[in-house]
């Protein structure tokens, strides 16, 4: 199997997930060469050094009677009773609206399955990169995006997830729209006439040492990807949430995700520079101090 050197490896939406027993890294993500066509599957690359990198290996082919054939999105895999489940986002051939839905493997090498019936999300909204959170009493929850192509200023949502995470229970609740924080400004599409687009990308959710719930999300500065963070006021998933006023990282990277090291060090990882092909995985060693999330100097 071919070695890839992050600088030769393209990938968006990346997501780690470090395998305490075997001292690997997972490495998954949008791994299709254009994303924004027809949707090949998604790989993982295997590696012990956040550098180098054995694969790519298929986790997920989609068969002949599977729901989406394009934009195979932000795989993200977590461990959950037992099981490895995959939230990702496909669109639907039958409305041509994106949705997060969730596959099961027993392995984190594959082959993922379809668990629930199609996408969790609403059937009738845009929806995207979907993650798992389960709250202080074991309720599972699933926080996704609410395309601004739907609603201008796009939305963070959470909805409860069935135990077995094979569905949702009850409706979603909208946590906050991105104009909402103070960082943000409007996204100029070109195939969009109006100028209040406000956009918000892969959430994830983060657990600070002094018990703050966090979350990492994305938007743009003056057209620019970025990587925020947002604090809930409760501690609670259900909020309300404060917004940090500054981005995290605003160099056109963004969609990142926390994870730590096997020798304990706090990583942030995103892909950067938003521009497809030219995505590569960026890891940024980072630290945290009551609650707050500082980028560490070299």
């Amino acid at each position: 199997m071919e070695i890839v050197e992050n600088h030769n490896l393209q990938i968006r939406d990346p997501f780690v997930f470090p395998e305490q027993t075997e001292g690997k890294y997972y490495l998954f993500g949008s791994t299709d060469q254009n994303i924004w066509g027809k949707g090949t599957g998604f790989d993982v690359y295997v590696g012990n050094d956040l550098q180098n990198w054995e694969g790519p290996y298929p986790v997920f082919r989609p068969g002949d009677d599977f729901y989406s054939e394009n934009n195979f999105w932000a795989p993200e895999v977590h461990h959950f009773q037992g099981r490895y489940y995959m939230l990702a986002t496909f669109l639907r051939k039958d409305n041509q609206r994106r949705g997060t839905a969730i596959l099961v493997s027993d392995n984190l090498l594959g082959p993922f399955l379809p668990h629930s019936n199609g996408p969790v999300t609403p059937e009738n909204w845009n929806s995207l990169d979907g993650t798992l959170f389960v709250d202080g009493a074991g309720m599972p929850w699933m926080i996704f995006c609410h395309e601004w192509v739907d609603v201008e200023d796009g939305e963070i949502c959470a909805v409860r997830l069935t135990n077995d995470l094979s569905g949702t229970i009850g409706d979603p609740i909208i946590l906050f729209s991105a104009s909402e924080a103070s960082w943000t400004t409007p996204f100029n599409h070109p195939k969009k006439i109006s100028k209040n687009n406000y956009v918000t990308d892969g959430p994830f959710m983060y657990k600070a040492t002094n018990g703050d719930l966090l979350m990492l999300w994305a938007s743009f500065v003056n057209n620019v990807y970025a990587q925020g963070i947002s604090r809930s006021a409760t501690g609670k998933i259900t909020g309300p949430w404060e917004h940090f006023d500054k981005p995290l990282y605003q160099d056109d990277g963004g969609h990142g995700m926390i994870f730590r090291t096997f020798d304990d060090k706090l990583v942030l990882m995103l892909h950067a520079p938003n521009d497809t092909p030219l995505e590569r995985p960026i890891f940024i060693n980072i630290a945290e101090y009551e609650g707050k999330i500082m980028i560490e100097e070299k």
